[in-house]
């Protein structure tokens, strides 16, 4: 029973570390059972709440509360009637959170207008889960989801979460980075980007600065900062998980920061790819090269394709978290 425990303390843990790192706040207590609002049509008188975890939303003045089910399997364990029924409780926990007074009571803000969504977190604890998790996923749209029209519910797999917790090991060392130049500056100077939109405008400038749920599942995640000793300057650090195996991508990439007006003289920009083809480098220095060139007549000389020639391409270190169990049950305090 214990090592159990210890086990699935592992799952809570690095979710914790991970989603500190992209600002999201814990709210409420942890491993809590609340009484069930449909108790008729669920078969069961509680619902537990792991974790919940909440961000400011950038293009609408709302708060997303997310009511997190925290998985710590083993390869072995990981399967389509295990994650079916994962996704099916976690379903109607978010069903009920939404007409519960109870739940608001213990996790939902005063004057804020809070949206709630799932997150079902299946962090393999051995590392050694080498299968296509996408294959589990398509086999549950099957599944029968009590779920209320337009609530998110979120699958992070294993492949998912190795590489989340690559991009916050990568924020960590650039934070502790030898080279006060190129040293990341603490949280409070650092908020993740959302751009204006032509149809959507962030209207929580100062208050959304976390990571979303769409961005954390998208293919780019994109981390601004500014340097507090030299406030005229700022950062783009842009963490992409494509391989870039042709200058498309980057190309790409190149479109969004000039779309965004990210290209300027006192913004320092980087790429950051973790697992990187072998032909990364030379593919981003192509895509670089094709769009100095495609720039208008004099463009070459221009301010802009000096900001493009600058963009630096870097390689991301790769990591694999793991917890001994017996460490974490002689975590006491």
């Amino acid at each position: 029973m214990a090592e159990t425990v210890n086990i699935a303390a592992m799952a809570e843990k690095l979710s914790a570390e991970l989603f500190s790192e992209f600002s999201w706040q814990r709210t409420g207590p942890m491993n809590h059972n609340w009484s069930c609002e449909k108790s008729d049509v669920h078969g069961v008188k509680t619902h537990p709440s792991d974790v919940v975890f909440y961000y400011d939303e950038p293009y609408a003045r709302q708060r997303t509360y997310v009511n997190c089910d925290l998985k710590s399997y083993a390869r072995g364990s990981i399967s389509t009637p295990a994650l079916r029924r994962a996704v099916e409780s976690l379903a109607k926990q978010v069903a009920c959170a939404e007409i519960s007074d109870e739940w608001r009571q213990l996790y939902i803000h005063d004057g804020v207008t809070p949206t709630i969504a799932g997150l079902l977190f299946v962090y393999n604890h051995d590392g050694e889960f080498d299968k296509e998790f996408a294959q589990y996923v398509r086999q549950l749209q099957s599944a029968k989801l009590d779920l209320p029209r337009g609530t998110k519910l979120v699958v992070l797999g294993p492949h998912d979460i190795f590489w989340l917790d690559n991009v916050r090991y990568e924020i960590v060392l650039m934070r502790g980075h030898r080279n006060a130049a190129e040293r990341l500056p603490s949280q409070e100077y650092c908020k993740y980007f959302h751009p204006q939109l032509d149809r959507r405008k962030n209207v929580q400038l100062d208050q959304a600065k976390a990571a979303t749920l769409e961005m954390l599942t998208s293919n780019l995640i994109v981390l601004e900062y500014v340097r507090p000793e030299t406030a005229d300057r700022t950062g783009i650090t842009m963490f992409y998980r494509g391989a870039g195996a042709t200058s498309d991508e980057f190309t790409y990439l190149l479109d969004y920061l000039r779309h965004f007006q990210l290209l300027k003289g006192h913004v320092d920009v980087e790429v950051k790819v973790l697992n990187a083809s072998p032909v990364a480098q030379p593919m981003f220095e192509k895509a670089v090269q094709n769009y100095v060139d495609g720039l208008a007549a004099g463009g070459a000389g221009s301010p802009l394709a000096e900001c493009v020639n600058r963009i630096a391409f870097k390689r991301m270190t790769q990591i694999i978290t793991r917890f001994s169990d017996i460490e974490l049950g002689m975590d006491y305090v």
